[in-house]
């Protein structure tokens, strides 16, 4: 009789233990939708729906790429930021959501602390890039000629990778750049390109056609290390400008209230899935080096940065325009 109480114990557990660690056990159990902040096409983009292939190939459940952008990121965050903490709904976005809009907008449409990451899968530098009536050819030769002359660079938007370049740069020269904005990357490409801004702190992909091309001069990548896809050129540390680094991290990130043995779940499975060959040959594509971080180390990353952001959002006044 008390084994046959015990039984009935655990099958009652079992039958009315919650929907968080039944996802847990089983996940995905349906749908999962991946909301990229960013417009369709671009590298987070890309990304999200070379990862999403492998998952459904593997767990034969429908993964769905849901593109929400709009305000620096931050429309597509709020909108995974609301939903429910059972991996269904995940964030694949980049690191300034979380380490520059916060300085940047009063009200994101969320709190940061409403998503947690689940990990930080690849990293990547910009490529300095000019127009070639410029005359420039060296990163030192923008630095010093831009005490005495005006440099305008386009971005990608305010408050994107591009236009914290323009004040990384402020910050560390002491020389400021004029920002001009538009509206994605490859506009902002397009800008330099045909000359209506100087240059620009962009994509390295969207920017490298360009410079094979002659139509655009390379002088640097922000990276701590060289560009797989261009590693003839310099990067900002062996100028002797280490200040100039600046790397963008490509994350995924889950409401807080899920559970942690569900996304240390989920982080393996995109952690497998970025060691598929033809993932990561699509990651060289885009110029994105590995990184795999999960837990307490992606979270002091993102803290980290976020430090290093607000300090340059204070000390130059970058503002949204």
């Amino acid at each position: 009789m008390t084994a046959r109480r015990a039984f009935l114990g655990l099958a009652l557990a079992a039958a009315f233990a919650s929907p968080a660690l039944h996802a847990q056990a089983n996940w995905p159990t349906q749908t999962v939708r991946f909301v990229n902040n960013f417009p369709a096409g671009g590298p987070s983009d890309i990304l999200a729906r070379s990862v999403s292939q492998v998952l459904q190939e593997q767990f034969k459940q429908s993964f769905v790429v849901d593109n929400k952008p709009g305000a620096a990121g931050n429309i597509g965050a709020a909108d995974a930021a609301k939903a429910a903490p059972d991996g269904n709904t995940l964030l694949f976005g980049i690191d300034t959501t979380f380490t520059i809009n916060p300085h940047l907008y009063p009200n994101q449409g969320f709190k940061p602390t409403d998503l947690k990451p689940v990990i930080i899968m690849a990293s990547s530098g910009l490529l300095i890039g000019v127009h070639p009536s410029t005359s420039l050819k060296t990163l030192p030769q923008l630095v010093e000629q831009s005490k005495s002359k005006n440099f305008n660079f386009s971005s990608a938007g305010s408050g994107s990778p591009g236009h914290l370049a323009v004040e990384v740069f402020a910050e560390a020269t002491k020389h400021k750049l004029g920002h001009i904005p538009y509206r994605g990357n490859t506009p902002a490409v397009t800008a330099v390109l045909a000359g209506e801004v100087d240059g620009g702190t962009l994509a390295t992909p969207g920017m490298l056609p360009h410079v094979k091309a002659g139509k655009i001069t390379a002088l640097a990548v922000t990276s701590r290390q060289r560009s797989t896809l261009a590693p003839e050129i310099p990067t900002v540390g062996e100028l002797g400008l280490t200040s100039l680094e600046q790397e963008v991290l490509y994350l995924v990130m889950a409401p807080a209230a899920t559970p942690d043995a569900l996304v240390q779940q989920i982080a393996k499975a995109i952690a497998d899935a970025l060691q598929r060959p033809d993932v990561k040959a699509r990651m060289a594509s885009l110029d994105l080096f590995s990184e795999g971080l999960t837990g307490a180390a992606a979270s002091k990353r993102l803290a980290d940065m976020n430090a290093r952001y607000g300090a340059l959002v204070k000390a130059t006044g970058m503002k949204v325009e």
